[in-house]
């Protein structure tokens, strides 16, 4: 019975450890900022004159008093009890600046990788069963070409192309025209807060301003899934399981279903890594579009020396990474039950 109950509860211990995980990066990340050039005491003051005194003062306010293992200590107290702290440069909260430009990031990413994911499966079969066809071939190609071109010159290449020389993309002004009022704040996701709203026209000049951010997005990552989609759905039409399939008189919907599961699983790991690429993508993206995200924000931070800023940062990106991770962990072993712990595969 406790190895049934082991068995069905695989993914507690994946769970579990996601604070452990976290904890580690909350101390890589602690250390890692306090690398960076510069003292966040003189960049806040601008270059004036202080005395011994103030300057004391000043790095007591800002959490760089006493030891470093004191300042460890209170900088994981503060993460307990998810107080990122304030902005060096502007006294703001870092947690409320998280709440509100993570879900632009987010919303972002999820658009892209969502039309990755759908493009990948579309062009994988497409490839796979039409092997001779002059698109399946030049789209192989496309694949096998993964990342070559980085996500900012893209950027810049669709602006110029779209916006100043074809006039087809609004302007790269944000998410939406300036002369709109930004929607009611009710799930913090702004295409959904538009859509909620029932304003049509913001609605539309949201879709219209996202187009182009997101192409730019699915262009740069999606050859990575579509290359390893196309590897693995080879494999798996020619595998034992499928020919004892065609064999056994299975129908082509439950023949085509079996192929894709056994091939989802290396493309499902690749897509986690691969969010993690678009969140960084994104913060690029969003300094070209001049979407308000967190790209905006790490910017200012690293600019402004602002190390509780970037701290925050680091630890919100690296705990939507973490989670990401897990659900991609738990997806590929919901696919392929033999990768759970505690399940051996018997040599037949």
């Amino acid at each position: 019975m406790s190895g049934l109950v082991r068995r069905n509860l695989w993914w507690v211990r994946r769970l579990a450890v996601l604070p452990v995980h976290l904890f580690v990066f909350a101390v890589v990340v602690f250390f890692l900022v306090r690398l960076v050039p510069g003292d966040p005491v003189r960049s806040l003051s601008g270059g004036q004159t202080m005395t011994p005194e103030q300057y004391e003062a000043a790095r007591e306010h800002l959490g760089l008093s006493g030891s470093i293992v004191e300042q460890l200590l209170a900088f994981l107290g503060r993460i307990g009890r998810l107080d990122l702290g304030s902005s060096v440069a502007n006294g703001t909260s870092v947690s409320a600046e998280m709440a509100t430009r993570l879900p632009q990031t987010a919303e972002l990413a999820v658009l892209a990788m969502t039309l990755s994911a759908a493009v990948t499966l579309a062009v994988g079969f497409f490839v796979v069963l039409r092997p001779g066809n002059p698109l399946s071939r030049a789209l192989a190609g496309y694949a096998r070409a993964a990342g070559a071109v980085p996500d900012f010159c893209l950027g810049v290449a669709a602006i110029f192309v779209f916006y100043s020389v074809l006039h087809w993309a609004p302007a790269p002004i944000g998410r939406y025209d300036s002369l709109l009022n930004p929607p009611p704040r009710t799930t913090g996701f702004p295409l959904l807060d538009a859509a909620l709203s029932s304003d049509a026209l913001l609605l539309g000049s949201m879709l219209e301003h996202l187009v182009l951010p997101v192409l730019v997005l699915v262009v740069a990552y999606a050859p990575m899934l579509m290359k390893l989609f196309i590897r693995s759905l080879s494999q798996s039409i020619g595998d034992q399981a499928t020919r004892f399939r065609i064999a056994s008189g299975a129908s082509p919907l439950m023949v085509g279903l079996s192929i894709t599961r056994r091939a989802l699983p290396s493309s499902v790991a690749m897509f986690g890594t691969i969010f993690g690429f678009m969140l960084g993508g994104a913060v690029i993206v969003e300094q070209l579009f001049a979407i308000p995200g967190m790209g905006e924000y790490a910017v200012q931070a690293v600019g402004r020396a602002d190390f509780v800023a970037l701290q925050g940062f680091l630890l919100v990106v690296g705990a939507v990474s973490l989670v990401v991770f897990f659900v991609v962990d738990v997806i590929i072993m919901l696919l392929d039950p033999r990768r759970r712990p505690g399940v051996t595969v018997e040599e037949g």
